[in-house]
């Protein structure tokens, strides 16, 4: 356990702590039996080998939570459509850039329901220069994402009007799922990315989504995360966390709350 926490440490920043060996054991048993492997002492050896770095990254996808829905915490997408995007979207039609990312989108819910959200306020906003970055550290739910398609029951959360107008029905082995339409794709673009290694990004977000995943994190990772937001978000930028979260360390004079879980930058920030 102690081995496999400290990977998973240095790997992707989350602190996993005694408390969580029984939910470790039952993940990363099944990679056990797949590979064939008696002890987990063997499987500690695998992922700290050279020849283990793929498993490595499927251990770390196996106990990365991936909990998520179209819509989640509804007043983030109520703020940004009321508060954040009218002046952008007006910006955009005369020319303008808008940029929102969502880091740590998971299978891609959260960042299409930032689309929707852009979409239901301008339809044709793939046409303008509109994009959402959405990334995360697991590869399976970047391909999820990227792929775009939902069941019935995971679209449940979405305006059947919208619903209708940027989703199609495609057959599935699952029953009735549904593909996001192209105009969607176009808006989104899905990449993988670790929250505390490199950033490549070098423009600016209007907005940026980072919720509930700092909270697997130490506070000293925290702090830093909230302070690499600051020079990557417009002058009064929107940022928005988990309902578990809260903003911390120095990042903390540069954000001024505005609603539940709602940051805007301030002046000056930088």
């Amino acid at each position: 356990m102690r081995q496999i926490a400290a990977m998973l440490h240095a790997d992707a920043g989350i602190h996993l702590t005694e408390a969580k060996a029984a939910l470790v054991y039952s993940r990363l048993s099944k990679r056990l039996r797949a590979l064939g492997l008696e002890s987990f002492r063997d499987y500690c050896a695998l992922i700290a080998s050279r020849e283990g770095l793929d498993e490595r990254q499927r251990m770390l996808a196996a106990l990365t939570t991936n909990v998520t829905n179209f819509y989640r915490e509804p007043h983030h997408f109520e703020h940004l459509a009321k508060q954040v995007l009218p002046p952008l979207l007006e910006a955009a039609r005369r020319g303008g850039r808008v940029r929102i990312w969502s880091a740590a989108c998971s299978n891609g819910a959260e960042p299409y329901s930032i689309a929707l959200t852009i979409l239901s306020l301008m339809p044709e906003a793939a046409n303008h220069d509109i994009r959402v970055l959405a990334t995360d550290i697991d590869p399976n739910m970047v391909a999820f994402g990227r792929e775009g398609i939902y069941s019935e029951a995971a679209l449940r959360p979405v305006p059947p009007d919208l619903r209708r107008r940027w989703f199609t029905p495609v057959r599935s082995g699952d029953g009735n799922s549904f593909s996001a339409a192209d105009e969607m794709r176009t808006i989104v673009a899905f990449r993988e990315l670790n929250l505390i290694g490199a950033w490549p990004m070098k423009g600016q977000f209007q907005a940026i989504y980072c919720r509930n995943v700092v909270i697997y994190f130490e506070e000293a990772t925290q702090s830093r995360i909230w302070s690499r937001f600051v020079p990557l978000l417009t002058a009064g930028g929107t940022l928005y966390i988990g309902h578990s979260e809260r903003v911390s360390g120095p990042a903390t004079a540069d954000f001024q709350p505005e609603g539940i879980t709602t940051y805007k930058l301030r002046e000056g920030a930088a």
